[in-house]
């Protein structure tokens, strides 16, 4: 019996005790009447513009065939390195029997009309070393000559180019290798062995081949909403937001602002470029997606609260603080705001550190 009254004892004690605790962490946890104690801090503050785009390439450039026939062979894969002048595809001439036709007598003609010349001009050289001609009548024969062995090798240089895709000797080196005109990386190959190809003309914008970039300099392409980008300038600070790395930030600044909007699905867009800052050790991509903060203005050290807590009354701004006396409401005080990001905002004058700011409860739509 002594056991079990010293038992019940215990429990009251603790139960007691328990009661005791639960009161005072709810009274030292600022909430009374459904009120909230906030205090003011501290801390840092950031006005910015947001960009949205993607990483990529400064420069990117697209090869062409200036020929056209099927692809014989490739010489790189996607993400090889290129110096200016490498291979990168030879394609092989695909001549219609039409066209073969045509070369075979084109040549057939040529030659032809180069005999006839030729014979020309040596009848006219004899008839002038005898006195028969004129210097003015040999000229013309040899100009005729001259002109129709020019043909004839254009002919035979076709005919050659037609069939097989290059031409070699004398003075002209043409040949079926497609070469990339400057160095960089290949992003993208647009065809294979076999694939056929359509020549770059006047008419025409050909086949993509490949496309190439310099993945060395890469700066980051987006867009800001017109609402923010009359606060931004060339040359500010960004800090940027890789998708792929959200580990990783990468720092640059705004190099330039398309000075004309773009629609893009009721929004009112403008283009901006960000140039990062070099040698910051993060392995980038083109493509990548990223987010950029446009660093308009920034505080460090100041004093902060909620700006849900300031209250607007007519052109002043107030917040409430807690009166010490007992079963009292609180009081407004006058406050000066500073800066602010949407969420924060800066108290310049009206509060100091550590005092405390109450929140009501939001209020219940009925």
């Amino acid at each position: 019996m002594g056991k079990l009254l010293r038992l019940l004892l215990v429990l009251i004690f603790v139960g007691a005790a328990g009661g005791a605790i639960y009161a005072f962490v709810g009274k030292s946890g600022g909430e009374e009447n459904g009120l909230t104690l906030i205090e003011a801090e501290l801390g840092d503050i950031t006005e910015k513009a947001l960009a949205v785009g993607q990483i990529e390439p400064r420069e990117r450039f697209q090869v062409k065939s200036k020929i056209s026939g099927i692809v014989a062979r490739c010489f790189v894969e996607v993400g090889d390195t290129v110096r200016a002048g490498d291979p990168l595809f030879e394609v092989a001439p695909d001549p219609t029997p039409q066209e073969l036709l045509n070369v075979d007598h084109g040549v057939r003609s040529s030659e032809a009309s180069f005999l006839k010349a030729e014979g020309d001009f040596k009848r006219g050289q004899e008839l002038f070393d005898d006195g028969l001609m004129s210097k003015g009548d040999l000229d013309a024969l040899r100009e005729t000559y001259e002109l129709a062995r020019i043909a004839r090798q254009q002919a035979t240089d076709n005919r050659q180019l037609t069939r097989s895709g290059r031409v070699s000797g004398g003075d002209t080196e043409v040949e079926a290798i497609i070469r990339t005109p400057a160095s960089g990386t290949v992003l993208s190959r647009a065809v294979n062995v076999g694939d056929p190809v359509v020549p770059l003309t006047s008419y025409q914008p050909g086949t993509e081949l490949a496309s190439v970039a310099d993945m060395s300099d890469l700066i980051f392409k987006g867009t800001v909403d017109e609402i923010d980008v009359g606060k931004i300038t060339v040359g500010m600070p960004c800090r940027i937001k890789v998708g792929a790395l959200p580990d990783r930030p990468v720092t640059g600044r705004l190099s330039r602002i398309s000075p004309q909007a773009q629609k893009s699905e009721g929004a009112t867009l403008f283009d901006v470029e960000i140039e990062l800052d070099p040698d910051q050790g993060v392995l980038l991509r083109a493509g990548y997606s990223a987010n950029s903060d446009v660093v308009i203005r920034e505080k460090t050290g100041i004093l902060l609260i909620p700006e849900r807590l300031v209250l607007f009354e007519n052109d002043a701004t107030f917040v409430e603080i807690p009166d010490p006396g007992p079963e009292a409401e609180p009081r407004k005080v006058a406050v000066e705001l500073g800066l602010s990001d949407g969420l924060n905002v800066e108290i310049t004058s009206g509060l100091a550190e550590g005092d405390e700011v109450v929140q009501r409860p939001p209020k219940e739509i009925s």
